[in-house]
């Protein structure tokens, strides 16, 4: 049976750089919204979920087609405690986002893991200390460097990934 996918995947990852910095970025066929955390911060679910509300915000503001036409917003994250705590589960069913599966494990299904942060220029390369503003100033270079092929292609890509993730029962592949 053939799967519509909808117009809008959005999908979370969360990176560490060599400094401890998190990037968590949201995006879809363009880059929607991130949030660069300082070396102390950490991802708990209060955090999350005020993550999603600013990526609700953003969404509206970024994409009101899908909310005036009432297409379905379909989020991928991984399962980690706060994406998958009862509280965040409630949230999401607020929000009305469909939330697509990610199987334990599985880098092969995370676009940000398989395009986004193996790209090779997202390497960050550095003689010194950063300062957290200088990373900031990168990640947005980086990102308004791209063209929309780059992202589009990592978005395109999920579906024929995601059905070799079904086929081989979550293991790993290349």
């Amino acid at each position: 049976m053939e799967t519509t996918w909808p117009r809008v995947n959005i999908h979370s990852k969360t990176e560490y750089s060599w400094k401890k910095l998190m990037l968590c970025i949201w995006w879809d066929q363009l880059v929607v919204y991130y949030d660069l955390f300082n070396p102390s911060e950490t991802i708990i679910g209060t955090l999350y979920r005020t993550q999603l509300m600013r990526l609700s915000r953003v969404l509206k503001e970024k994409r009101p087609q899908y909310y005036s036409r009432h297409d379905k917003i379909i989020l991928l994250h991984d399962n980690s405690r706060p994406h998958v705590a009862f509280p965040m589960k409630n949230y999401l069913k607020i929000l009305d986002w469909e939330v697509l599966l990610h199987p334990p494990y599985s880098p092969n299904i995370a676009p940000s893991d398989y395009h986004l942060f193996r790209s090779r220029d997202m390497l960050y390369q550095s003689s010194g200390s950063i300062s957290y503003e200088d990373t900031k100033n990168w990640v947005d270079s980086w990102i308004a460097s791209k063209d929309k092929e780059f992202f589009r292609l990592g978005i395109r890509t999920l579906h024929e990934r995601w059905k070799k993730v079904v086929a081989s029962d979550g293991q790993y592949f290349d």
